[in-house]
């Protein structure tokens, strides 16, 4: 049961990365794709419908964490608590400014909801770096600090923008596309540089947490009989119900639609 525990902590944990990895790049590089309000709607509007999919597999990795790993999962919060806020407070702020866009008056207050969009972006990636540098400098119960813990964030962040900008070419159109395009490259198939990050979105958590003491702070065998069953089935359903949305999804946005 430890096995499956940290199979499943692992599959959400990088389920995340490069899913929600997608909407976050490109939320980050929302100023330079779209130069007029409408074509930052249109870069909104490509990542619109799979942020709140995408954002419950952060949930679900933080559910495992509790529920299979409870003294690991106190051990991390009190050690990286400052790592955590941040983070928390960049994602909150990224959906606030995206859910307030259309309910406010006026050019600046869209203007303030699309800097809120690219700032929460850019502080949750460079969060997750951060939290990712204490994991692989094998200090996980501290933040990273000193030019280690700088240069890993402005890594994961890079990675990031390029898995974003991946993502742009494969949804947008008109000026953004052309503007994502020029970055990512002409050559080969357009879906090849978004599947190149996302191994490498993938593949980061997974490198970070091999460190990690889980099957020493697993929980208990009578926690873990009733906890890993009942995830095994909901797995599933979790992956099909993304795997629609993303198919539905699928197409170029022409239009500043679901804002």
């Amino acid at each position: 049961m430890e096995t499956l525990a940290i199979a499943l902590l692992a599959f959400f944990a990088a389920g995340w990365s490069v899913l929600a990895g997608a909407d976050l790049g490109t939320g980050m590089l929302t100023p330079w794709l779209g130069r007029s309000d409408g074509e930052r709607r249109l870069v909104l509007a490509s990542f619109a419908p799979l942020f709140l999919g995408n954002e419950v597999w952060l949930v679900a990795t933080a559910g495992v964490l509790i529920g299979c790993f409870p003294a690991l999962e106190g051990e991390l919060l009190s050690g990286q608590l400052p790592v955590l806020v941040a983070l928390l407070t960049g994602w909150i702020l990224r959906d606030a400014g995206l859910w307030s866009r259309g309910r406010g008056p006026g050019p600046r207050w869209r203007a303030g909801c699309d800097a809120a969009v690219t700032c929460g972006s850019w502080a949750v990636a460079l969060s997750w770096g951060w939290l990712l540098a204490a994991l692989l400098t094998g200090r996980p119960y501290a933040p990273a600090t000193g030019s280690t813990g700088l240069l890993t964030a402005l890594a994961v962040a890079a990675l990031f923008v390029a898995h974003g900008l991946g993502f742009a070419a494969l949804r947008l159109t008109g000026p953004p596309y052309e503007r994502a395009r020029r970055l990512v490259g002409r050559a080969g198939r357009p879906w090849q540089p978004f599947a190149l990050t996302a191994v490498l979105m993938g593949g980061l958590p997974l490198w970070a947490g091999a460190g990690l003491p889980l099957a020493e702070r697993a929980a208990s065998p009578a926690t873990l009989v009733l906890l890993v069953p009942a995830l095994l089935v909901v797995t599933p359903l979790l992956v099909a119900v993304q795997a629609w949305i993303w198919h539905a999804f699928r197409h170029r946005v022409t239009g500043p639609s679901y804002l």
